[in-house]
C-alpha cells in the first residue's frame, strides 16, 4: 500500500539460554549444562560451568532380579552374576528404547537428578566418527520428535577436544601476550574408550574424515580377554565381566619392556627354579577378589610369595585371592600389537602412521607435535610413554613427537563440547526444531555432515 509501513522482518526464534551437553558413551553418559554466556562465547574455558555427572549407560540386573537404570547402578553392591544391558553397540546408539529409558529417568522424569525442559533447551550430542546414516537420522528423529528439544547440534566427539587450550595440555610456557586458539590450529586426537579406538586428525576444529582411523580393541574387548585368561588359568569368571573389569582398571599396565617383563614373569620347564618368578620381580600382585557380604570391591596387595606355599601345604584362605603376573602388561599390549592375539588389524602406533599416510607430509610437524590421547585407556599406567615410544620409532629423527594426556581424559570431550556451546560455532552449526520440521530429517543430515565451511 502506497505510503505504508513495511513490517520488520522477523528475527527468528531467541536461541535457547541453557544447553545440555551429552557425551554419550558406551560405558558411561557425560551430562552437563551450560548457560549461554555472551560476554564469553569465545572463551576457552568457563571456570563456572560445574563438571559432568558420570552417569553409567546401562540397564543393570543383579542375581536378585532388582533392576538398575543409569545412576540407579551406583546403588548395587552384588556385582556377581550380573546381566547388563547396553544401548551402545561399537560406539554407535542401536538400542534407543533402553537409551530412552536411561535418558529419561536421568533428564526427564519428575525425580531426574538432571531435569531438563526440552522445548527451552539445545542439545549438543557427541557421536563416533563414521557413523552410518541410517543410525544419525534415526537419532535426529528421536531428538526432535520425541524429545522435542527447541535446537539441536550433533558432532564428531574427537573434533569437541579442539576447543580447548591444547598447549595448556601440554604445559607449553607462556607469556602475557600469547593468545589462545580456540579452536585449536591442529592436533592429532587419538580416543580409547570402552568400545574402540580411534585416530583422528583435526585442522582448526574440523575433522579429516578420509583420515580417520579405528582400531577395533577398547576397554571391553580387553576385560574380554583377561576374563578368558583368568577362567582358564584360575577360577571361572565368565560370568562377573564388572569384577574384572575393576581388575583390569587396578591392575594392568603397559609395558615399556615386553620382552624383558614376559621374560621376568615366565615360570620356565618343569622343575626349573626361576627366581624372579619366585619373587615376582616386581610384577606379580594379588588380587583379592570381592566376597559380596563383607566386601564388594576388589583389592590389590603386594605379592606375597609365602601364602602359595602356604596354599600348597594345604592352608585354608578366607579370600579368594588371584595372582596376577603377565596377565596384568599381554592385556593392553593388544592395543599396541593386536596380531599377538590373532586379529588382523595394525597397532595404535601403526595406525597413526596410516593416518598421516594419506594427509599432506607438510602438516605432518604439527600432527606429531600435538598428539592428545582421551578415553579411559589413556589411564593406564605408562600408556602415554609407550605410545610415544613406539611413534618415535616410525618417524624421522628430526620429528618431534609430543603426547599428552588431559587432566580428566575421562570428561575430555564433555568439557571440550561445554566450551563449544558457548562458543559463536554453535549458533551457525545448530539446527532448531521449525528448520527441522521445515526441511526434514534429510536436510538435517546433511547440514550436520557439511559442518563448518573453510571461511568459518
Amino acid at each position: 500500500m502506497a505510503g505504508g509501513s513495511r513490517k520488520p522482518r522477523s528475527a527468528g526464534p531467541v536461541p535457547p539460554s541453557i544447553t545440555l551437553v551429552l557425551d554419550n558413551g558406551a560405558n558411561t553418559i557425560k551430562a552437563g549444562f551450560v548457560k549461554r554466556n555472551s560476554a564469553s562465547s569465545n572463551s576457552d574455558n568457563d571456570a563456572s560451568t560445574p563438571a559432568p555427572r558420570i552417569i553409567p549407560n546401562c540397564i543393570a540386573r543383579d542375581r536378585h532380579k532388582k533392576i538398575y537404570v543409569g545412576s540407579e547402578f551406583d546403588k548395587c553392591k552384588d556385582f556377581g552374576d550380573l546381566a547388563l544391558r547396553r544401548p551402545v553397540e561399537k560406539g554407535f546408539i542401536v538400542n534407543w528404547e533402553a537409551q530412552k529409558e536411561i535418558w529419561d529417568r536421568e533428564f526427564f522424569d519428575d525425580k531426574a537428578p538432571q531435569k531438563c525442559n526440552p522445548s527451552e533447551t539445545r542439545l549438543v550430542l557427541a557421536e563416533q566418527p563414521n557413523s552410518l546414516p541410517a543410525l544419525q537420522v534415526h537419532c535426529d528423529q528421536m531428538v526432535f520428535e520425541e524429545f522435542g528439544f527447541a535446537s539441536y547440534y550433533r558432532g564428531i566427539g574427537p573434533a569437541f577436544n579442539a576447543y580447548q587450550d591444547i598447549q595448556a595440555i601440554f604445559q607449553t610456557p607462556k607469556t602475557p601476550e600469547t593468545t589462545v586458539d580456540i579452536p585449536a590450529e591442529v592436533m592429532l586426537l587419538v580416543d580409547s574408550g570402552y568400545s574402540h579406538t580411534t585416530v583422528t586428525p583435526i585442522i582448526q576444529g574440523r575433522p579429516l574424515h578420509p583420515a580417520i582411523r579405528r582400531l577395533n580393541v577398547g576397554g571391553k574387548f580387553m576385560t574380554n580377554y583377561l576374563t578368558r585368561l583368568i577362567s582358564v588359568r584360575y577360577f571361572d569368571m565368565r560370568n562377573d565381566p564388572y569384577v574384572v573389569n575393576e581388575m583390569k582398571e587396578a591392575a594392568c599396565y603397559a609395558s615399556l619392556d615386553f620382552n624383558g617383563d614376559l621374560e621376568k614373569s615366565w615360570k620356565g620347564t618343569q622343575g626349573e627354579r626361576r627366581e624372579d618368578y619366585i619373587n615376582g620381580a616386581g610384577i606379580a600382585m594379588d588380587y583379592v577378589l570381592p566376597d559380596s557380604h563383607t566386601r564388594f570391591h576388589g583389592i590389590v596387595q603386594e605379592y606375597d610369595p609365602a601364602r602359595l606355599s602356604r596354599t600348597r601345604k594345604g592352608g585354608v584362605s578366607a579370600e579368594d585371592i588371584l595372582t596376577l603376573r603377565n596377565e596384568r602388561f599381554v592385556v593392553p599390549e593388544i592395543l599396541f600389537n593386536p596380531s599377538d592375539i590373532g586379529m588382523r588389524q595394525p597397532g595404535l602406533a601403526d595406525i597413526i602412521m596410516q593416518s598421516l599416510s594419506v594427509l599432506p607430509i607438510g602438516i605432518w610437524p604439527g600432527l606429531l607435535a600435538n598428539i592428545v590421547v582421551v578415553g579411559g585407556n589413556s589411564l593406564i599406567p605408562n600408556f602415554i610413554q609407550r605410545l610415544q615410544t613406539e611413534i618415535l620409532k616410525r618417524v624421522p629423527d628430526a620429528c618431534i613427537v609430543r603426547v599428552a594426556c588431559p587432566a580428566d581424559p575421562i570428561a575430555s570431550t564433555w568439557i571440550g563440547a561445554a566450551n563449544f556451546a558457548r562458543h559463536e560455532h554453535v549458533e551457525r552449526l545448530a539446527v532448531t526444531k521449525q528448520e527441522y520440521e521445515e526441511h526434514g530429517a534429510a536436510w538435517v543430515a546433511r547440514k550436520f555432515a557439511a559442518g563448518l565451511r573453510v571461511d568459518s
